[in-house]
């Protein structure tokens, strides 16, 4: 029998009670002493925080207008810093819920012609070049109701989280089958089963702890971990954006993305392709903001019926197509 030596057993001991004893909060102070922890983390593990209780799944988010402040009539670019695109369609009658769910951070997704004209909050996405002080954009970033919380690490390491475990899921979050709480779940772990696409890697994170030790497993030291703030909530309004846009990464970051699910669970993926920049915003009534806008500078294996292609009339792998972040959305940067 092969035995430890004090040192591994004394390392494994470490790993064991940094997972079991320490709650969320702690643990991202033990695993990240010098990183703030953003208002998006805060909010999830502390939903009273939040202005609005609400326990419904989100369903949309607000529209965004890019005005690149160049003069051109009829030129702008509509883009959304909401939450997911998802349409419910109940089909034939008898024919059971069907959801239709335009991801547009999947990028092997394909729009359909009819969200791209019909459903005004699927097209956030914009060229880095129109990303400059003094643009102009009418912007409303919605307060996302789709509530769900952290599990501790303990806990979610025992739920199952595969599309064959399907029924025991429904069953111990006792969500009706067909139901679309249900088929948003379904559609959630589906795009986590997804192979990545070419140049990235992917990973669900199901609890605070297990996003933090894949981001650190996949960027090393991180610096910053970052996401969209509002001031506070305002109806669509003009925004111009101010002087100081920052870019935290030129190539590499790990962008995690909230999914519709019982209880939180990011979409993570690192990109060795990244730029991620932090862009202040003044609104018309004085309501200051800084969102974080991610862009791609290699798009050559994205859908080429993606969303960003159809809405910007560009091909894939041409230019950097960029987006904003939703508010509970997190980007991680290395040191």
């Amino acid at each position: 029998m092969k035995v430890l030596s004090p040192i591994l057993a004394c390392l494994a001991l470490a790993v064991v009670v940094s997972h079991a004893a320490l709650s969320p909060e702690q643990y991202w102070s033990y695993k990240l002493p010098n990183t703030p922890m953003p208002k998006a983390v805060k909010e999830i593990l502390h939903p009273e925080l939040m202005e609005e209780k609400s326990t419904s799944v989100n369903v949309g988010g607000g529209g965004v207008n890019v005005n690149t402040g160049k003069g051109k009539p009829g030129g702008d670019t509509h883009v959304n810093v909401g939450g997911k695109g998802v349409g419910v369609n109940t089909g034939k009658p008898g024919g059971g819920t069907h959801v239709n769910v335009g991801d547009p951070f999947n990028y092997l997704y394909a729009a359909s012609e009819t969200q791209i004209h019909e459903d005004p909050n699927v097209a956030l996405f914009f060229l880095e070049k129109d990303m400059h002080p003094g643009a102009t954009m009418s912007l409303h970033f919605t307060e996302n109701t789709e509530k769900s919380a952290f599990l501790p690490y303990q806990t979610a390491q025992k739920i199952p989280f595969s599309s064959d475990k399907l029924p025991e899921i429904f069953n111990k979050f006792s969500v009706k089958p067909g139901s679309l709480k249900a088929e948003m779940m379904k559609n959630t772990i589906k795009e986590c089963e997804q192979p990545a696409i070419e140049g990235e890697e992917k990973y669900c994170a199901t609890s605070l702890e297990s996003m933090i030790d894949y981001s650190i497993s996949k960027l090393g030291k991180v610096d910053q971990a970052v996401s969209t703030e509002v001031e506070k909530q305002t109806p669509m309004q003009k925004y111009t954006i101010a002087a100081g846009v920052q870019k935290m990464t030129d190539d590499k970051a790990v962008v995690c993305h909230k999914q519709n699910y019982a209880y939180a669970v990011f979409y993570c993926h690192k990109s060795e392709t990244t730029r991620a920049y932090m862009v202040p915003l003044e609104g018309a009534d004085g309501t200051k903001a800084k969102a974080v806008a991610v862009c791609h500078t290699d798009t050559s294996a994205w859908n080429p019926k993606h969303l960003a292609f159809q809405v910007l009339k560009v091909e894939p792998g041409t230019i950097p197509v960029c987006h904003f972040l939703p508010r509970d959305h997190i980007v991680w940067v290395p040191k």
